[in-house]
C-alpha cells in the first residue's frame, strides 16, 4: 500500500523550514509540489512568486502572482508583492495599477504609498510624487519596519524633497533680500518661517495644552524679548542667583531635590518612563501650583527677592511655579507640553556644560549663562545635557504677554 502524500499544511511547513535554511531551490521544488496538489493555496502561490523575485525571474512570478490577487483581490499585500513583480519587469503602467489597487483597499499601507511616490519620480511626473512623499513622510514612517527596497524609496523621497526645498529656497533669496532693504526696519521672523514650511524646512507646531487653552493667542514658540524689559534685570543676578544654588548644593540640599517627575503609580507614564521618580531630572521648589515654599524662600533669599519682584503668573492654586531645575549629565527631558497657553515660562541658565540644547517646535537654542529666553510651553519642546556636569536652570512662570489686564483678571476668575 502506498503511503499517502503530506497534507499541504505540512509541504508549506516543509518549504518555509528549508527557505529558513537557505536553500530555496528545495522550497521551490516542495511549493511546486504543492501547488500541484492545491492550485489556488495563495500562501503558495505568493512563497513561490517571491522565491522567483528573489532570483530575478519576474517573468515566473507574475502569473503566480496574478492568480493569488484574483482569488484574494482584498489582500493589498499580494498587489503590491504584484506591483514589484511587474516593475522588475519594466511594465511601468502594471506597476502602477497594481499599486493603485493595493491603496484602493488599504490607503494607509505604507510601503505601497512610498513605492507609488518612487514610481512617479521615475516616470517623470515629480509634482505629483512631491505631493506624495510629503504626505508620508509627515507621519515619519519608522525605516526600521521596511524592507531595503522601500528604505532605499524613503531615502530617494527625501533626497526628492532636499533637492526641491533648495530649488525654493534659491529662488526666494533675492526677492526676500529686495524686501529686506525696502523694509529694513521690519521685522521678516514670520516670513523667513513661511518661506521655510514652503519649502519643507520647518515643521509649524500649534499650541496643545493639556489643561487651559485661551482662544485666539498667537503660537510663538520664543516670545519677543521685547515684552520682557526687565531680562536685563534679572540676567544681572545671574552670579548672585547662581551662588544661592551652589551653596544650597554644597551644604546638603542636593538631597532636598526631588524629582520632577512622579506620576501616582495608577497613572500613566507615557514618554515618562525613563525620568519617572528618577533624580536625573529634580527640582527644588519656591513656588509650586501657586503655593509660596516659605522655608525654601528663606535659605536662598536673594533669588526669592528676586522672583517676587517680577511679573509672576498669579492664579490661586495653578500660579506661580518657580524652582531650580537640574538635568543630569547625559539626560534628555523628552518631547512634550505644558499645562496653559495663559503663562509663558522663562529660563534663567546658571550652570550649562557643553552639550546642552533645547528645542521649542521647530527652534533649537543652545542655552548659555546668563541669558534668559521665555517660551510657550504649550508648544512642543524637549531638552538635553549631553555633557558630562548636571545642567542647572532657574524656572519661574509669568503671564502670557500677549493677554491683556482684562483678560488676566478674567484667567484669575475662572481659574
Amino acid at each position: 500500500m502506498s503511503e499517502a502524500p503530506p497534507p499541504a499544511a505540512d509541504l508549506f511547513a516543509q518549504a518555509s523550514a528549508a527557505w529558513d535554511q537557505g536553500r530555496p531551490e528545495a522550497a521551490a521544488s516542495l511549493l511546486e509540489t504543492l501547488l500541484e496538489r492545491q492550485p489556488d493555496h495563495l500562501q503558495g502561490l505568493n512563497a513561490l512568486a517571491m522565491i522567483a523575485l528573489g532570483r530575478g525571474d519576474a517573468v515566473t512570478a507574475i502569473p503566480l502572482l496574478e492568480r493569488a490577487a484574483a482569488a484574494a483581490p482584498e489582500a493589498a499585500a499580494l498587489r503590491f508583492n504584484l506591483f514589484q513583480a511587474f516593475d522588475l519587469a519594466g511594465h511601468a503602467d502594471a506597476a502602477m495599477a497594481s499599486l493603485d489597487r493595493a491603496l484602493a483597499v488599504d490607503p494607509y499601507f505604507v510601503p505601497a504609498v512610498l513605492m507609488k511616490a518612487d514610481l512617479l519620480a521615475r516616470l517623470g511626473r515629480r509634482a505629483e510624487a512631491l505631493t506624495m512623499f510629503r504626505a508620508i513622510l509627515a507621519v515619519e514612517p519608522d525605516p526600521a519596519a521596511l524592507s531595503p527596497p522601500v528604505q532605499a524609496a524613503l531615502a530617494r523621497g527625501r533626497a526628492l524633497l532636499d533637492a526641491e526645498a533648495a530649488r525654493h529656497e534659491a529662488a526666494f533669496a533675492a526677492p526676500l533680500a529686495a524686501l529686506r532693504e525696502a523694509f529694513p526696519d521690519a521685522d521678516f521672523s514670520r516670513a523667513e518661517a513661511y518661506a521655510a514650511q514652503r519649502t519643507g524646512r520647518r515643521k509649524v507646531y500649534q499650541q496643545q495644552p493639556v489643561n487651559g487653552h485661551f482662544p485666539y493667542l498667537p503660537a510663538l514658540e520664543f516670545f519677543p524679548e521685547e515684552h520682557f524689559p526687565w531680562f536685563t534685570a534679572l540676567e544681572r543676578r545671574t552670579e548672585e542667583i547662581r551662588r544661592e544654588l551652589l551653596a544650597l548644593l554644597a551644604g546638603g540640599g542636593e538631597g532636598e531635590f526631588r524629582p520632577y517627575i512622579a506620576f501616582d503609580p495608577t497613572q500613566p507614564v507615557n514618554q515618562w518612563a525613563e525620568l519617572n521618580h528618577s533624580r536625573r531630572w529634580s527640582a527644588w521648589f519656591f513656588w509650586e501650583d501657586g503655593v509660596r515654599q516659605d522655608a525654601n524662600c528663606a535659605r536662598c533669599p536673594a533669588t526669592a527677592a528676586m522672583l517676587e519682584a517680577l511679573p509672576l503668573l498669579d492664579i490661586p492654586g495653578k500660579g506661580p511655579t518657580a524652582l531650580f531645575s537640574i538635568l543630569n549629565a547625559h539626560s534628555r527631558i523628552p518631547p512634550h507640553t505644558g499645562s496653559d497657553n495663559v503663562r509663558a515660562t522663562v529660563h534663567l541658565p546658571l550652570v550649562v556644560p557643553e552639550g546642552c540644547g533645547f528645542r521649542v517646535g521647530a527652534e533649537t537654542r543652545i542655552p548659555a549663562p546668563g541669558r534668559a529666553w521665555a517660551f510657550d510651553d504649550t508648544i512642543e519642546h524637549e531638552a538635553w545635557n549631553d555633557g558630562d556636569e548636571p545642567r542647572a536652570i532657574l524656572i519661574f512662570d509669568i503671564w502670557n504677554p500677549l493677554l491683556s489686564e482684562a483678560e488676566r483678571a478674567a484667567v484669575r476668575a475662572i481659574g
